[in-house]
């Protein structure tokens, strides 16, 4: 497909993303990681950096790392090396950050998705181990700043991306899917209010055919609304700077929400600034292959391979399979619709469908759903069977969700939605719609399919909307071909 062009400039985005893993304490110390505990009250002195102490490696961090990479089909690295990222800032205690420069554990690796039905894909370079800062606090010091280092240790897996991205709208569908990802195996919780899925997007515009543009990079996006919002703003601000003969200068760029604007934060460094070299304290990282394939073989099953498999065992598109997995809770759901109901197709339709659609209105997850998986097998096999219409299975729904009941069959009875199947009283009802409506019967006669679908709705407004209209179009069909 080609690509979106804006204004006749082409977008070219890549994306840094820090996850926080999910470790009961820090990459190179004992301290905890829960969150929201009062200030400096899970730094230790390894997390300090007070004279003497030296920083021991955290297994369950490493372990995370291997199963981000199995999940991306990227990539370990049987030994890798963690060096300092030099630079002075007051949440910094050591003057520098342990990180991994030219060998990370995770190399490669690649991110698909779904743009509406067009399927993408994302190409990542690296994903590499590291230790968070502590945190700076201004809001609560009148004219001066205080330092939390709290978080100052906590374990990170960076992940980068080549410039794959087109659209903001792609760069977002990218970093949803990825979200999903590291929630899906549990190395990561997600939270992105609580910091714990940082997302840095690096934006640059040129026009096609040219060299790559000069980048920005808009740190710190917490939320996929405000991200697509940052990087719109940013996209057109980069083309009207160009197109008013001036030129981009690479940067770090903040986003303000109250403004819908980005601003320019600091000049952006490059890797030569933070003089990186290898940590002395810390030997080469070596990950032997019998652990890789130990991970592998305890790992759930992938988003990736629950898609593949719902298209090979319920004949699914993989468009389905792919919108179906993007949560475990889903995917059960799912599952265990379609297996009661023998029905997965119309089980899928109504999970992306009407269920979504209520659960994205109320802002609830599918495992709270009123309407259970047990109802909505319940549900499709009534319109399988003809039991009930498409129309009327909107109300059965309607009415469990809001706890008008907790069994199909009593509601389709108590609203008498039940459909009309009776093949004889459906013949009356046409012959009597035919004798009724003679000029669109002449209509129908001469050529104009409309005047069929009038006859149609005639016939299931006699039904009182109870006719299986299936059965009504080839009764009526075959009525007026005699």
């Amino acid at each position: 497909m080609t690509a979106k062009l804006i204004q006749g400039y082409e977008v070219v985005i890549g994306f840094e993303t820090h996850a926080q893993l999910s470790t009961v304490s820090k990459i190179f110390s004992r301290a905890p990681t829960a969150f929201g505990a009062e200030a400096n009250t899970q730094a230790c002195a390894v997390d300090l950096a007070l004279p003497g102490t030296l920083p021991v490696m955290n297994k369950g961090a490493v372990q995370r790392a291997i199963e981000f990479g199995l999940a991306v089909n990227a990539t370990i690295a049987p030994v890798s090396i963690f060096a300092r990222k030099n630079y002075f800032y007051p949440d910094l205690p050591k003057g520098y950050q342990i990180s991994q420069f030219e060998i990370p554990v995770v190399q490669g690796g690649c991110v698909e998705f779904f743009l509406g039905e067009e399927k993408k894909s994302v190409r990542l370079v690296r994903a590499h181990l590291e230790e968070d800062a502590g945190k700076s606090l201004h809001e609560d010091f009148v004219g001066q700043s205080g330092i939390d280092l709290n978080r100052a240790g906590t374990p990170l897996l960076e992940i980068v991306t080549e410039p794959d991205m087109r659209s903001s709208e792609e760069a977002v569908a990218y970093a949803k899917e990825l979200h999903k990802i590291v929630t899906w195996i549990g190395i990561c919780d997600g939270n992105m209010q609580e910091g714990s899925f940082r997302c840095d997007a690096n934006v640059s515009v040129r026009k096609p055919g040219e060299p790559l543009g000069t980048r920005r990079e808009i740190k710190n996006l917490n939320s996929f609304k405000f991200m697509q919002q940052a990087m719109d703003y940013e996209i057109r601000w980069q083309i009207g700077e160009i197109e008013d003969g001036r030129s981009i200068q690479q940067a770090t760029v903040l986003f303000d929400p109250d403004t819908g604007e980005t601003r320019a934060m600091r000049t952006k460094e490059d890797a030569a600034d933070y003089r990186y070299f290898p940590d002395p304290d810390l030997p080469p990282l070596v990950v032997a292959s019998e652990w890789v394939d130990q991970v592998r073989a305890d790992m759930a099953e992938l988003p990736r391979v629950m898609a593949a498999r719902l298209v090979a065992d319920y004949g699914l598109p993989e468009y389905d399979a792919t919108t179906l997995t993007q949560s475990k809770t889903m995917a059960a759901y799912f599952e265990a619709a379609a297996k009661a109901s023998g029905q997965a197709k119309l089980a899928s339709n109504w999970v992306m469908g009407e269920v979504s659609r209520r659960l994205n209105a109320g802002d609830i997850d599918i495992s709270a759903s009123p309407v259970t998986a047990s109802h909505l097998a319940q549900l499709v096999g009534r319109i399988a069977d003809n039991t009930i219409s498409n129309n009327a299975a909107k109300q059965v729904f309607d009415a469990l969700w809001i706890g008008e009941g907790t069994d199909v069959d009593a509601v389709i009875d108590a609203k008498g939605l039940r459909q009309m199947n009776d093949t004889g009283a459906l013949q009356t009802i046409i012959d009597q719609v035919i004798a009724a409506n003679p000029d669109n019967v002449a209509q129908f006669k001469a050529g104009k399919d409309k005047a069929f679908n009038a006859l149609v709705g005639q016939a299931m407004k006699a039904s009182k909307g109870k006719g299986n209209p299936t059965q009504i179009t080839e009764l009526l069909r075959s009525r007026l071909s005699s």
